[in-house]
């Protein structure tokens, strides 16, 4: 039996660098990503309307470094769990009925290679911890709602 693809935790930042807010549904506007959130309505480059990152990969970086559970630490919008974000390059799918396609992998960064080093991890591991493992960008193709629960759907 194939497990079943879900939206575990949303979050959203009002400001660049601002505080994670944890929402239980955000609203998406096509081709301008989530209402309220940082980078609404910013076309820089593709895949800037949304990121996602698996819930796996953030739980196991919490285990490997001994911290808090807080699933908020890679600053993405949507934590999944049983997908396959990387298989989702290039590709559409939906949740809760929002239409949205895989543009490329969320890397990481030097900014979450600081926010997450430790004395006995440096900035350079963290980014090589989470290298092709960072999530996916992701541009909206329709509006819509998604709540947390929702179902990720991959579309033929």
């Amino acid at each position: 039996m194939r497990e079943r693809m879900t939206v575990e935790k949303i979050y959203i930042s009002v400001s660049a660098g601002g505080q994670q807010v944890v929402a239980e549904k955000i609203d998406l506007v096509a081709g301008s990503g989530i209402v309220g959130d940082r980078n609404f309505g910013l076309s820089r480059w593709p895949g800037q309307n949304l990121t996602l990152i698996e819930v796996e990969e953030i739980e196991s970086f919490i285990d490997e470094q001994n911290l808090a559970y807080d699933l908020s630490i890679t600053r993405r919008n949507i934590i999944t769990r049983g997908v396959k974000l990387n298989k989702l390059v290039g590709k559409e799918f939906l949740i809760s009925g929002v239409r949205l396609k895989g543009i490329e992998l969320c890397e990481p960064c030097s900014s979450l290679g600081k926010a997450l080093a430790s004395p006995t991890l440096s900035s350079g591991k963290v980014v090589e911890k989470f290298l092709h493992r960072g999530g996916l960008r992701v541009d909206v193709l329709t509006s819509g709602v998604i709540e947390v629960g929702a179902e990720v759907v991959c579309v033929p």
